[in-house]
């Protein structure tokens, strides 16, 4: 039931702005479309402080994800200072290319720091909804405030996307997605799963994928977020397979690497992302950097993280698969020191990063907890029982990025994840199994959000990892939703933010916590 009605609601959404038009062609074709082609809405993004990104995809059925004429399509776009469009400061066309399922990437220069702007593209005498931008501040500017909102993980199945209704609402100058943007796999009926529930139809080839992209960007709240504010963006597992690794998944599927390249390109089809120069050839997207820093002039400067391409395996994994589970201490491989999340090019371009930051802020924008969280009690040293796809499978990479924070002392460090659908507010620091001391410092703060849809483990089972990690503050794992941050010179607020039933497209939505990290001094203190 819940699956019909959202569906109902997707193509009422696209029903409603059907238009009937003729497009020309190059080379003299003149097909008719009686479907509207912005079906997918528009994006913004990679904000700098002269230029954007933005994005749309020329698609006049998003259910249904047909390829149209296997032809270049010139769309039109306009930027203005005022949302009427009187004001039109830039304008120019863009070629949407079927080699990338007629995806459109405008990379937008010489626009003025700190500011608004408003965008649409056009197509035949198709005009797409108009999205909202926003510039970095200059440089050496000093902004009084930042508001952003950051949010991942949204199964399609698992809930309706009233969450990004409410960061729309909130009218953030910046959304910052942390990954699972879109699942492998599905789609089902949640009114009659598989039993027991198993993945099904997953996504392995680029349509695939591309139709994966299309239903989950058929939905008129998600677009809504897009429209509202720029995005910065990075990927986790569920944008290729589950728990995969590098060049490995849990299958170990000898044909790995060309499903990945399928689903990176899918990605970069359907982001506002910014690439240095479009890759060429047959393995063009064998490969494709998401790591970037983001400067918000000395406020904020957000370290964007990868940490899926780059990685080792998982610690011992079962026999004749990959992927995660969890260890105890009799797994000696999670802490060999040559092990990495990151990758050592990524490494070290992320200590450039702090030697180089003169920003206020230092947001490390990643996919999962960075703390510790032991799911049994720790009685001795060494001990815990610890999940080995997040850092805890990784604790000698954590401990390099510690200690690049140390050496490197950039100013306020804070951290902002997702992946494991729960809300935490955690303090760093470089031995978890001890207490904070003059020796063992609380270094940097952490926030995690929870997910936006997507399924989590029963609140008892949050409630006991709280027990057991004291440096853990706060886990809600019983709300789905977002968290909204107010940054300013003197202090960073998270509010925590959760719907309050995700099967409703139309839920409400309240704080469960506020958090507030105060300038110069590191950890999470409870403000509401």
């Amino acid at each position: 039931m819940q699956l019909e009605r959202r569906i109902f609601l997707v193509r009422t959404a696209r029903l409603l702005s059907l238009a009937t038009f003729a497009i020309t062609f190059p080379a003299g074709a003149t097909p008719r479309l009686t479907s509207y082609p912005f079906s997918l809405g528009v994006a913004s993004g990679s904000p700098r402080s002269t230029g954007i990104v933005l994005w749309t995809r020329i698609l006049p059925d998003p259910l249904a994800a047909a390829p149209i004429v296997p032809m270049p399509l010139q769309v039109r776009w306009e930027m203005a200072e005022d949302e009427a469009f009187k004001k039109i400061i830039t304008k120019g066309m863009a070629a949407a290319l079927p080699e990338l399922g007629h995806s459109v990437h405008v990379d937008v220069a010489g626009l003025r720091p700190d500011r608004w702007y408003w965008y649409r593209f056009m197509l035949g005498d198709a005009v797409s909804p108009a999205g909202r931008t926003h510039t970095a501040p200059a440089p050496d500017a000093a902004p009084a405030a930042l508001r952003f909102a950051f949010a991942s993980c949204q199964h399609w199945e698992f809930g309706h996307y009233a969450a990004h209704r409410h960061i729309a609402d909130a009218a953030p100058e910046l959304i910052v997605f942390l990954g699972d943007y879109i699942y492998e796999w599905g789609p089902y009926d949640l009114a009659h799963p598989p039993a027991p529930r198993a993945r099904s139809n997953e996504c392995v080839t680029l349509e695939n994928y591309r139709a994966r992209y299309a239903q989950y960007k058929s939905d008129p709240n998600l677009q809504a977020a897009h429209r509202a504010a720029p995005w910065i963006v990075t990927w986790d597992d569920h944008e290729v397979a589950n728990d995969y690794a590098s060049d490995r998944d849990e299958r170990l599927d000898p044909g790995f690497l060309a499903r990945r390249a399928a689903a990176y390109q899918a990605f970069y089809e359907h982001m506002p992302i910014r690439l240095p120069a479009l890759p060429s050839g047959p393995q063009r997207f064998a490969h494709l950097r998401m790591y970037e820093r983001y400067d918000w002039g000395r406020l904020a400067r957000f370290h964007v993280l990868d940490n899926r391409q780059y990685r080792s395996y998982q610690a011992c994994p079962a026999p004749r698969r990959g992927g995660s589970r969890s260890v105890t201490s009799s797994c000696t491989e999670r802490t060999d020191a040559a092990r990495t999340l990151l990758g050592t090019e990524q490494e070290a371009w992320l200590g450039d990063g702090f030697a180089s930051s003169g920003a206020t802020w230092n947001i490390l924008a990643q996919q999962t907890l960075m703390a510790q969280a032991t799911q049994v009690p720790i009685t001795h040293p060494g001990e815990g029982r610890f999940w080995t796809d997040g850092w805890d499978g990784y604790p000698a990479a954590r401990q390099r990025l510690f200690d690049s924070i140390a050496r490197h002392r950039p100013a306020n460090p804070l951290v902002i994840s997702g992946d494991v659908h729960t809300f935490y507010a955690c303090d760093l620091k470089p031995d978890f199994d001890r207490p904070v001391s003059a020796n063992n410092p609380v270094m940097a703060s952490e926030f995690c959000g929870t997910s936006i849809t997507s399924d989590s483990r029963p609140q008892s089972r949050v409630d006991r990892y709280v027990a057991q990690n004291p440096h853990i503050h706060f886990g809600r794992s019983d709300r789905r939703g977002f968290v909204m941050m107010d940054v300013s010179p003197e202090r960073a607020v998270a509010h925590l933010m959760g719907v309050d039933d995700v099967r409703l497209p139309d839920s409400g939505v309240a704080a469960l916590a506020h958090f507030t990290v105060e300038d110069g001094r590191p950890g999470v203190v409870r403000t509401g």
